[in-house]
């Protein structure tokens, strides 16, 4: 089991959502929590404090009688439990209630420590609140997938349990769990933060991370094919970029090319005279941009994905809900620390930079295909007969459509604020939005990476190379012709299509 006391790492999220991990608040992070739950308990005393006392939003300009306080706090969760579309997927949600408990931790909630308590029963069991995708627009945080994932804290929603869709009230009693109960501010402090966005964020980038390794390792398959010369990796070459990224990407590069029989010395060749003295040369002086420029085109790519890792992990850990109840200081700021454009901004770079990588690894694949560009392989790396089969042929249209839909979903939605709630909410992030599109051009990626991949096996059978490959890239050959053999006679290739994406998905190269 994992106990935590401040901070959470993004190997203890891979842990809690793909390792069968569990999770529990440590001491520290219990006193912090009761600690400012009393001091709240004691402060809000005959004092109007924003959604403890008072209506929520432009309805906050109205005192809320003492008896209706617990009411209020049960009104906005049931109010604005509204969200349509899609279900959020089981990690996602899971994702999501890490990140709400990891705001609780923090001890500026002001919460009593049930609630948080609760939520790591419900991540530790596998009960998943039902949650649509649509409703909030990141603003006070996600309030409406929120209010769903409150609705099932307070017995009355959904929650996916075991595999079946069931009232949260029944898989509470079969838990022996109770539900949550309202002291003070519960039901604000449930929906009022960034954890839905900051959730699906965290798994975008797990899955952005592992798209890289594999987009590096196609890139370097792709080289060996053709035979390229290896100066384009040379850190002489690279480091006078001074970009960390460019050099990080043509070092992964040279790991995986060491000991390939396959790419060409430059000084064997071109800069040899007794072998250099034609004047018309058979191989490529240079090879095309979608081989020669992976660590350019990769390396901003990785600076990319360095930096989400660390917003999305500071937002993890920062107290993300309005107001802050401070027992430090001894009072209650009111503010907007719900507002999600951090989360929403890296979310948009994001999906830019998965797109050029998609649109990398489809110019490879196109290289791959078209023999009048590769000039060694047969068009389509077709092991069959030229008419009669077709290879990957249609596989590439795939391929492309997919590319196309992942740049038209790249245009950034951060810039597309629209005012509502009365214009109380008059900037707003669309974060969720952002991070769920962002998932959409992630999984279109792993698709075009993995026919890609397709590709590249048939296209190491067609010449024969495999024993001369690289023992990095000869291993990647192995592991995806286990389940993907040669393709010669024409096979529906949507179901190897589906077993490579899943594999690229889960394993490492």
């Amino acid at each position: 089991m994992l106990v935590y006391d401040k901070e959470l790492n993004i190997k203890d999220i891979e842990d809690l959502l793909f390792g069968g991990e569990t999770i529990a608040p440590g001491r520290e992070a219990y006193e912090r929590m009761e600690r400012s739950f009393n001091f709240l308990k004691e402060f809000s005393k005959e004092k109007v404090i924003y959604g403890i006392n008072t209506g929520f939003g432009p309805m906050s300009q109205f005192r809320v009688d003492d008896k209706d306080l617990k009411q209020l706090q049960l009104n906005l969760i049931r109010s604005h439990a509204c969200g349509t579309g899609e279900l959020l997927t089981d990690t996602q949600v899971k994702a999501a209630m890490i990140a709400r408990l990891a705001t609780y931790v923090q001890g500026y909630s002001g919460v009593h420590p049930s609630l948080p308590l609760l939520l790591t029963e419900f991540i530790n069991r596998g009960i998943y609140p039902v949650i649509p995708q649509h409703g909030g627009v990141g603003a006070s945080g996600d309030l409406v997938q929120l209010a769903h994932m409150g609705l099932a804290l307070i017995g009355e929603g959904k929650v996916h349990y075991k595999g079946q869709f069931r009232n949260s009230k029944d898989v509470l009693l079969e838990n022996g769990l109770e539900p949550v109960e309202i002291h003070i501010r519960e039901g604000l402090a449930i929906n009022n933060g960034t954890a839905v966005m900051t959730g699906i964020g965290l798994i975008n980038l797990l899955h952005t991370g592992r798209l890289m390794q594999w987009a590096v390792a196609a890139s370097s398959l792709v080289n060996e094919i053709a035979g390229s010369y290896d100066d384009f990796l040379s850190p002489e070459l690279n480091r006078k970029k001074r970009h960390k990224g460019q050099i990080f990407i043509a070092e992964k590069m040279s790991e995986m090319l060491t000991g390939s029989q396959r790419l060409k010395r430059r000084q064997s060749y071109l800069y040899n005279k007794e072998v250099n003295g034609d004047k018309v040369f058979r191989d490529k002086v240079q090879p095309f941009y979608s081989l020669r420029c992976v660590p350019q085109i990769l390396g901003p790519v990785a600076d990319t994905l360095e930096q989400s890792m660390r917003v999305i992990l500071d937002e993890l850990n920062s107290s993300c809900d309005n107001p802050i109840v401070d027992p430090d200081s001894k009072n209650v700021y009111h503010g907007g620390n719900f507002h999600g454009d951090y989360i929403s901004l890296e979310m948009d770079k994001m999906k830019i930079a998965v797109t050029k990588l998609t649109m990398l690894m489809e110019r490879q694949l196109n290289y791959i295909c078209h023999d009048k560009v590769n000039q060694i392989l047969p068009a389509f790396v077709n092991l069959g007969v030229p008419g009669l089969n077709y290879g990957m042929q249609a596989a590439q249209f795939t391929a492309t459509s997919t590319t196309a839909e992942c740049q038209t979903l790249c245009m950034p939605n951060y810039i597309h604020s629209i005012p509502n709630n009365n214009d109380n909410q008059d900037v707003v992030s669309m974060g969720t939005n952002s991070a769920l599109i962002t998932a959409k051009v992630i999984e279109n990626a792993f698709q075009v990476t993995a026919i890609h991949l397709m590709a590249l096996m048939q296209g190491v059978d067609c010449l024969g190379i495999e024993n001369s490959l690289s023992p990095f890239t000869r291993g990647i050959y192995d592991q995806i012709r286990s389940f993907f053999p040669a393709v010669k006679e024409d096979e529906v290739l949507f179901p190897y299509i589906a077993k490579t994406v899943e594999y690229i998905i889960n394993n490492k190269p």
